[in-house]
């Protein structure tokens, strides 16, 4: 029986049952190798075809295999690899199907991977600032080697940087038999200065060539952080010969720093020029949006007994930063809190009182009522506190009311969330201050010169 025909049936076949994405993706590369002794050796691309047609597929390819051979067959998925290996070895098709279960098993180098499986694409919470880095990252897993060599990401702290790094490699891990090693660029240093140690025989040869083997003989490198081989010299050159000894061998090498390749001035021009070869991605802090999408998934993960409503969320996403590991330290601190004072149900008073010393720290952006908050406050000479506070002496109160009233015209933000943002305050005292706000406008020439210059200042937001 002609295994090509065999299998061109089932294909047609297929084709009229599944949707055109699933078929494209799962069975356009798939070919039937031998029927043999009960069995069915079909070769598939990749393992996670070969999980996904084993798991979800099976019956499937079993039923209409029968419809067309009138025989049952045991269905055996393998790569290509595997059955190049049989063929040059001329092994018997039992000792093809072992191979095939030691490779999907053996995954020993994971262990010393230093990979964090907790960090994977899954769970990688994707928004405006950091879509391209993200598309950009699993370009890289599902290609290593072959497209972006180097990736080189950059970014502030806390901006994901080294969980798509994580993801990366797990990907890798999951997908391939490729060997992947992740480390920052201080264990790299700390490693390297060790191979300066004389071993019992007067030498360091053996640790030399541990440390060259432990680097040089994997096919994805992950290094974090690299602005801190900087000042180290021989790390340095070191680094440098690693990296084009991986590079000629179009290993994966994959780079984070918290500034661009340009800026990394301590490091020697020639790693500079070479980090440039590859792509190099700029992950932009969280935007509100993301913050607040970041906080949920959060809360979610962490399975909270207590329930956080969306006011206190929006309220941290507004007040705490961009640093994702601020926002999961500011609903650490808020839950412990609550914990503390006696298990009270978490609300935004809450919230504002457990968080006041996160408040407003390495907060530029928030947004455009941020914005606006600061240039109100720096006109009347006080500061965002007293702007966002519950002190009502005239020469805070006032500038509050014209805080609000810029940021009811010139934003799109309701009521509700105009208060979130000035301490919590209440819908109603928005639209109060508002109004009042309208209303002298209309009387008082020098408050109208004060607001439209103050619109100036602020600008389109």
């Amino acid at each position: 029986m002609n295994v090509d025909i065999v299998w061109s049936k089932l294909l047609s076949k297929l084709k009229d049952k599944l949707s055109t994405l699933s078929f494209n993706t799962w069975f356009s590369e798939t070919e039937l190798y031998k029927l043999q002794d009960g069995k069915a050796i079909i070769i598939v691309p990749m393992l996670i075809h070969k999980r996904n047609l084993g798991g979800q597929y099976s019956d499937l390819i079993s039923s209409l295999l029968y419809e067309i051979t009138n025989s049952n067959y045991e269905l055996i998925f393998c790569l290509k690899e595997d059955i190049e290996e049989e063929e040059e070895n001329n092994n018997k098709i039992e000792i093809v199907e072992e191979k095939i279960e030691e490779k999907q098993e053996d995954f020993s180098y994971k262990a010393n991977s230093n990979l964090n499986k907790n960090y994977t694409f899954e769970n990688f919470i994707v928004g405006n600032s950091n879509k391209f880095a993200q598309a950009a990252a699993l370009s890289v897993a599902e290609n290593p080697g072959k497209i972006y060599n180097p990736l080189f990401l950059y970014g502030n702290s806390g901006v994901g940087k080294t969980h798509l790094m994580h993801a990366i490699g797990n990907y890798i891990g999951e997908h391939s038999n490729k060997r992947v090693l992740y480390v920052t660029s201080e264990q790299f240093v700390d490693e390297f200065v060790k191979t300066n140690r004389k071993d019992e025989n007067g030498t360091n040869f053996n640790y030399v060539e541990f440390f060259k083997n432990k680097y040089r003989n994997i096919d994805v490198l992950i290094i974090d952080d690299i602005q801190y081989l900087g000042g180290a010299q021989q790390s340095q050159q070191e680094f440098f010969h690693t990296f084009n000894n991986l590079y000629n061998d179009s290993k994966q090498i994959i780079v984070s720093s918290d500034r661009s390749p340009d800026d990394l001035k301590q490091l020697e021009e020639r790693l500079r020029t070479r980090f440039s070869f590859g792509l190099g991605v700029n992950i932009s802090p969280p935007d509100y949006n993301l913050r607040r999408d970041i906080i949920k998934k959060k809360i979610i993960a962490n399975n909270f007994e207590k329930d956080i409503p969306d006011d206190v969320i929006e309220y941290i996403a507004s007040n705490i930063g961009p640093d994702v590991r601020h926002l999961e330290g500011a609903i650490t601190r808020l839950v412990a809190y609550s914990t503390i004072m006696g298990g009270e149900e978490i609300t935004l008073e809450l919230a504002i009182e457990a968080l006041k010393d996160f408040n407003s720290k390495g907060m530029g952006e928030k947004n455009d009522i941020y914005r606006i908050q600061k240039i109100v406050s720096e006109h009347f000479q006080i500061s965002v506190d007293d702007i966002r506070s519950k002190k009502r002496s005239s020469n805070i109160s006032f500038p509050r009311q014209i805080a609000m009233y810029l940021c009811r015209n010139m934003t799109n933000e309701s009521f509700p969330k105009i208060g979130i943002e000035f301490g919590g305050k209440d819908h109603s005292t928005v639209m109060h201050s508002v109004e009042k706000i309208e209303k002298e406008m209309k009387d008082n020439k020098d408050l109208y010169n004060i607001i439209e210059k103050l619109k100036k200042d602020i600008g389109v937001v």
